[in-house]
């Protein structure tokens, strides 16, 4: 059965409905600054953190704070990665995680069909690939299985999600090349049809993917986005692949920061999200209201999150790595506020619910609820990667947060889910549209 939440009027106040989501901010002087100012992952941390402040407090509305759990959390999260990783030589927390399977690199395979196997070529061809599977890779649902066509074995959530992108690309599909199939053609992306997608995720009735009109146009806007930047994506047979040239030539003495990298895809991609909060006919993305986040001006009761495009970023390091580049100030980034590192806060009860009653109900990702776990989630995992390095004897250098994420707080709290719940679900049910979670 499925529920849907009742407001109380107060509750309405400040939750916002599907309807409202897509209402802009109205004011007559928002500026640039104001919108550059939430993209960036210092308006994320500092926000998040002043969330969690207010939690210790004990004075947030839906969830109360437990700061001393976080040690026996951080042992779990430390166990965990002694035992994934036995040498601690932990990979970043990324989409490539997901490309390998039952001990096999599927990358490794669509790699040899890129025609051109110099270090740029390869660059494009791995940009194509992660950010056209990152953007596909919201939460599949519980019913939802990708069969792969090399092992006959059925895999589920995030790593079918990550197989059925690569078939995409490997079968052609978003190329306009028929020589090269591995490349995301903007011109292909802004014709994507829904059949495409059914037919590459091998959705059925009885095989159902959440979300699968908000992925493909996401993945149309996506291609209009490639064709109008110009500046980014040039002008001869533009691809996704390309942002790799922008952002290589954004180097300085072989160097960039991974602060620069996110910033340039929220400003690159922000079109691409669904309409919700917006300054001046702007999309703001993964930005939402929260009462308690005061400022002076413009920005009041605003939280960013930017999950998605955080992951992204993530997704984009080895690449760029992998090309010769340094990418210095990793954590400069934040945790991802993303239902498996929500759920490891709430099945170790760091966080409980104020109102038991809100397990039972289903929540739109703009109710005030959700953005508060999910901004908790960000700031609790800056307090607990310190615990996790001392326990494993690991600086800051060795172990940064893309590697906890990893090793790590993700496939901690996607193993408790597993323990405590009927298919590994969440352990809050949010309604989704395929573009946040």
């Amino acid at each position: 059965m499925r529920y849907r939440v009742r407001l109380s009027s107060d509750a309405k106040k400040v939750v916002s409905s599907t309807s409202e989501q897509r209402t802009s901010i109205k004011t007559m002087y928002a500026q640039p600054e104001t919108i550059a100012s939430l993209r960036t992952p210092e308006a994320v941390r500092t926000r998040c953190n002043e969330l969690l402040s207010i939690g210790e407090n004990g004075n947030l509305t839906h969830f109360a704070v437990d700061i001393p759990r976080l040690a026996a959390t951080a042992q779990l999260v430390a166990d965990n990665i002694r035992f994934n990783y036995p040498s601690l030589d932990i990979p970043y927390h990324s989409r490539w995680r997901h490309f390998e399977v039952a001990g096999d690199d599927r990358w490794l395979r669509t790699s040899t069909m890129v025609r051109e196997a110099n270090a740029r070529e390869l660059g494009r061809a791995r940009f194509d690939a992660a950010i056209i599977s990152v953007l596909l890779d919201a939460g599949a649902g519980p019913c939802w299985s990708y069969r792969d066509r090399y092992d006959g074995r059925s895999y589920s959530r995030s790593e079918g999600l990550a197989l059925a992108s690569l078939e995409l690309l490997e079968t052609g599909m978003l190329s306009s090349r028929q020589d090269e199939p591995v490349r995301a053609d903007a011109e292909i992306l802004r014709q994507l049809d829904v059949e495409h997608l059914r037919r590459a995720f091998q959705l059925r009735p009885d095989n159902p993917l959440i979300g699968v009109e908000g992925r493909v146009a996401l993945l149309r806007s996506l291609g209009e986005v490639v064709l109008n930047r110009v500046d980014v994506f040039g002008t001869d047979e533009p691809r996704v692949g390309r942002l790799f040239d922008y952002l290589y030539e954004q180097s300085v003495h072989g160097e960039l920061a991974a602060r620069q990298i996110l910033i340039v895809v929220l400003d690159v991609f922000s079109p691409i999200w669904p309409s919700r909060l917006k300054f001046d006919n702007v999309d703001l993305g993964d930005v939402w209201r929260h009462s308690a986040i005061r400022r002076v001006g413009d920005t009041d009761a605003l939280l960013p999150l930017h999950k998605l495009s955080q992951w992204l970023t993530y997704s984009l390091l080895e690449p760029l790595e992998e090309a010769g580049l340094l990418v210095t100030g990793l954590d400069a980034l934040t945790g991802l506020a993303e239902y498996r590192n929500g759920g490891l806060f709430l099945d170790t009860e760091v966080l409980t619910l104020r109102d038991c009653a809100n397990i039972e109900l289903e929540h739109e990702v703009s109710s005030e609820l959700v953005v508060e776990w999910r901004a908790l989630t960000v700031a609790l995992l800056d307090r607990l990667v310190p615990l996790v390095r001392e326990l494993l004897n690991l600086h800051e250098q060795q172990l940064p947060l893309a590697r906890v994420l990893q090793g790590g707080t993700w496939n901690t709290g996607r193993v408790l889910a597993s323990k405590l719940r009927a298919n590994g679900a969440p352990p809050l049910r949010i309604v989704s549209d395929g573009t946040v979670f």
